[in-house]
């Protein structure tokens, strides 16, 4: 059975085929019918067997993608990717970074997380080092939307950025960081913030309750709360909530969302609404589904992008366009990351 699904997958991904994979909607209440417009693999030759971890912005003239690839991850050859879309088609992948320390010293790369800041510019945050327990933060700063890149540039010491999920921005200008940090025994999350030159950089800390928590994901609310969900190892998505636009957070909480210890991501909508892209499951990758909220407490299922007896398909990254649109990439069993853009009518 696994090799079925194996050639079947070959076979698609070899003609390049362009299709709503498995995908399947209905109607939510308040809210109008999300439809697919494109679905399709960003790439589908690489000079690596495997990749993870895509993340998605909306550049000065199109979309810009990057996600970390290699032989394997953990592997010291582990760098990270770009592809542009413009005219509706995707560019050859790029490599923009790599974690070369010296002729003799390399670490692996990890999660980059794409943010364009007030004038323009797209940064491209990421992580070097041997594990996530004792990586380091870098970026890089493009300023002709992700065709060229500046030098690697250090994120200040013992703070890390964005883990996995895009920052935000706050009324001020603040850039807000969804960030966490692991260690042996226990997974921390907590925020960081800057200002929009990358300086002042500074560090909030939140009480965690006991739970094992990475990888938040933002959400605002009308009320001017900003509400955190994140990633966990306790079988359920966790939440923290802050009512002074990010200076402290309430203490962790589980919510009745599963989590099968994967990340997901979320995005709030020019309406109000949100959507939450996750696996609705406690244990496997092999189900990908859309969510949408009003509150940020009682979520519908809306959207199964991916239902499939076997395969991975996690770590999706989510936003809503200028015009609308709203964009995902994921990861499709390792081999390639995919692209769906949809629309409500």
């Amino acid at each position: 059975m696994k090799k079925f699904f194996y050639y079947i997958f070959i076979i698609f991904f070899a003609i390049g085929i362009t299709f709503p994979c498995a995908c399947s909607s209905k109607k939510s209440s308040g809210e109008i019918e999300p439809k697919i417009i494109v679905s399709e693999f960003i790439y589908e030759n690489a000079p690596f067997p495997q990749c993870h971890a895509s993340t998605i912005v909306e550049t000065g003239d199109g979309l810009l993608t990057a996600w970390f690839g290699g032989t394997k991850e953990k592997n010291p050859d582990v760098c990270i990717y770009t592809s542009e879309r413009k005219d509706e088609k995707w560019s050859t992948p790029v490599l923009v970074a790599d974690g070369i320390i010296n002729d003799t010293l390399r670490y692996p790369c990890w999660n980059p997380v794409l943010f364009k800041r007030d004038n323009g510019d797209i940064i491209l945050y990421y992580k070097v080092g041997p594990s996530p327990r004792e990586w380091w933060g870098l970026y890089k700063i493009s300023k002709d939307n992700g065709k060229t890149w500046s030098d690697e540039i250090p994120i200040p010491d013992n703070l890390l950025g964005p883990i996995k999920n895009k920052p935000e921005r706050l009324a001020d200008g603040t850039i807000l960081y969804p960030t966490s940090y692991e260690t042996n025994e226990y997974w921390t999350i907590y925020t960081e913030t800057s200002d929009q030159n990358l300086n002042n950089w500074k560090k909030t800390e939140i009480d965690n309750n006991g739970f094992n928590a990475i990888q938040p994901a933002i959400l605002f609310h009308k009320d001017g709360k900003i509400q955190m969900l994140c990633r966990s190892k306790e079988k359920s998505i966790v939440e923290t909530w802050s009512d002074d636009n990010g200076k402290t957070w309430l203490s962790v909480q589980a919510t009745s969302l599963p989590n099968n210890n994967s990340g997901f991501d979320a995005v709030t909508l020019n309406s109000g609404k949100h959507l939450l892209i996750c696996n609705p499951v406690e244990k496997g990758r092999n189900k990908l589904s859309l969510l949408l909220s009003d509150d940020g407490k009682k979520w519908e299922d809306i959207l199964v992008l991916e239902d499939q007896p076997e395969g991975e398909f996690s770590y999706p990254a989510i936003i809503q366009g200028t015009d609308g649109t709203i964009h995902i990439t994921y990861t499709y069993n390792r081999k390639t990351v995919k692209y769906v853009q949809l629309v409500f009518i």
